[in-house]
């Protein structure tokens, strides 16, 4: 298969996924400053929800003190593919899910879809991100083992995706 035969089909498969392929959802809302001079959000603007997606799930099922836990989570990779416009007013949902978890790594996919409960909205992902955090030591810095408690916490949303 070449190249453009492969992302295509990558891009068809993710057109395809709904809010029922992930076992986390973070419901979330646009606010007035989110959209930019075209009236749909800014780039940037999914990247902030996505982390937040991830550290609020982090910070409701985790005793976590990012200021002096002796590890911190840290982005090393992302991503997103944009499939439709979202804009200010919306209220939407993040379906969270993860993919791999290494020694000190997790990936995460992230899809932002509209919220199902409000009608107005067209459904369908709007965007897929990916997310790979890296556990370092908080005083070396260094990559390190992921602690158990965040390690069951990520077993409990994992998926290998086809």
């Amino acid at each position: 298969m070449s190249d453009v035969a492969t992302t295509r089909s990558r891009a068809d498969a993710a057109r395809a996924l709904t809010l029922g392929d992930f076992p986390v959802h973070r419901p979330v809302t646009t606010r007035w400053s989110d959209n930019d001079m075209y009236g749909h959000l800014n780039n940037a603007v999914y990247y902030e929800l996505f982390d937040s997606a991830i550290n609020g799930w982090h910070a409701e099922h985790l005793t976590t003190a990012p200021m002096t836990d002796p590890t911190q989570g840290v982005v090393v990779e992302s991503g997103c593919s944009f499939f439709a416009e979202v804009g200010f007013p919306s209220a939407l949902v993040v379906g969270l899910r993860v993919t791999r978890i290494g020694q000190s790594s997790v990936t995460y996919e992230l899809g932002l879809f509209a919220d199902p409960t409000e009608p107005t909205e067209p459904g369908g992902i709007k965007a897929l991100g990916h997310w790979v955090h890296v556990e370092i030591d908080a005083t070396t810095r260094r990559p390190t083992p992921i602690p158990d408690p965040l390690r069951s916490l990520l077993q409990s949303a994992l998926v290998v995706p086809p």
